[in-house]
């Protein structure tokens, strides 16, 4: 059985975002048998890869290495390289676009290169790669789970309901997710904490465990201070004070997690834990929700979202207004049988035969006719057989299809052969 290599080198929540890709390899490989699957990650959570792919074989490297010497850098780099050298790959799955991935990318053969990669020292897409960007084009029509994007790359993918385990109750309490990496991403402690307090009252939660790390240590004890006082007794604060590792059996315990869109909350659904997600600014929750059956998400929908967190907002935040209003507490309380505020959408988590997908059931989705379009062509390009039921319309599929995704060879489920 001859290995294949994902490289997939950008942070947590994107290395269980890579899982279906995985998993699909390592039951299909490249010829529809089992193949041995090879990982190269960041050297920081090569531990953490390995906890979340035991049968896979973890390399890595320093992908985000700040504050080391560049030579001392380079030394890691060409040791990762060195065992990997050691391996005959059929192919290497480059599934994110950056410039050190691209440039371990011209290490292999183009024609071994599925996704991102140097040809004759141009970057380079593969079509599934070039499809994506017409699929994200608006993005608030964006209809495929990151999840599904990543698997399309592989020629024979396994079911989206093996990925996750459906969601179920552990009964370690509720756990919140202090922020995310990106602040505007993430309500302030003192709203925050009014969202803990409705969420503990409605599920009668009686412990509470705050979690993230040291840098949010400060915003865990103002969440717990701005807590009402019968529930400040039941918080156990663990930001700063687990390793990533830990992360699998605390989290593995909740009976949910509040979080906004976070590494933590991939890990919530790979485990089974149910989440309740707020997604507001640039996070939208039709690219990166929670993967898997049984999961809440709440999503800001003004009229400018989703945003780019790379520029400044021009609307003062309007996206954190929506969860800041007493509308959107009552909303909670009620689990979506109160008047819905302006600009919150209420979703559960479901799966069809393409992916992942959210399900509307408090509030209005205007681009759920356009989503659902595009999702029906999405899953004709990765050879869905349920998509094809329907005839696409042909304006929609003259603005997502080019003459040469179906006029050339290696066209659909996996663009990197070719037939």
């Amino acid at each position: 059985m001859a290995p294949v290599l994902v490289i997939q080198l950008a942070r947590l929540g994107d290395l269980l975002q890579s899982r279906r890709l995985i998993l699909s390899l390592a039951q299909y490989g490249d010829a529809g048998a089992p193949a041995p699957v090879h990982l190269l990650t960041d050297q920081s959570l090569t531990a953490f890869a390995r906890r979340v792919y035991p049968e896979v074989t973890v390399h890595g490297l320093p992908a985000h290495a700040g504050g080391l010497d560049p030579a001392a850098v380079a030394g890691l780099c060409r040791e990762a390289l060195g065992g990997l050298a050691a391996h005959d790959f059929t192919h290497v799955y480059n599934i994110n676009h950056s410039p050190l991935s691209l440039a371990l990318s011209a290490f292999f053969d183009p024609a071994q290169v599925v996704g991102h990669k140097l040809v004759r020292g141009q970057a380079h897409k593969d079509r599934l790669a070039a499809m994506a960007l017409r699929w994200t084009k608006k993005r608030i029509h964006s209809a495929v789970n990151l999840m599904d994007y990543w698997a399309g790359f592989a020629r024979m993918r396994v079911p989206p309901q093996a990925v996750n385990p459906a969601a179920k109750p552990a009964g370690g309490g509720l756990g919140v997710a202090v922020s995310g990496r990106n602040a505007r991403r993430s309500p302030p402690p003192e709203h925050l904490a009014k969202i803990v307090a409705v969420l503990a009252a409605v599920r009668g939660y009686s412990r509470i465990t705050l979690l993230g790390t040291a840098a949010e240590a400060a915003g865990a004890k103002a969440l717990a201070k701005h807590l009402p006082g019968n529930l400040r007794g039941s918080v156990r604060d663990l930001t700063g004070k687990t390793g990533l590792t830990d992360l699998f059996a605390e989290v593995g315990a909740l009976d949910a997690l509040l979080t906004p869109d976070t590494g933590l909350m991939h890990l919530a659904a790979s485990l089974g834990a149910p989440v309740t997600a707020l997604f507001l600014s640039s996070a939208w929750c039709h690219e990166t929700g929670p993967y898997g059956a049984g999961h809440t998400i709440w999503q800001a929908a003004p009229g400018c979202a989703p945003c780019l967190e790379a520029k400044p907002c021009a609307h003062d935040l309007k996206c954190l207004t929506a969860f800041t209003a007493q509308g959107f507490l009552r909303l909670m309380a009620t689990e979506g049988r109160a008047p819905v505020p302006e600009g919150v959408i209420g979703y559960r988590s479901g799966l069809d035969a393409l992916g992942a997908l959210c399900v509307p059931f408090a509030g209005n989705d205007p681009a759920a006719g356009e989503r659902a379009r595009l999702r029906g062509l999405a899953g004709r390009f990765l050879g869905v057989g349920e998509f094809f039921a329907a005839a696409p319309e042909p304006e929609a599929a003259a603005e997502l299809y080019l003459e040469t995704d179906y006029i050339l060879p290696g066209r659909g489920a996996f663009p990197g052969r070719k037939y």
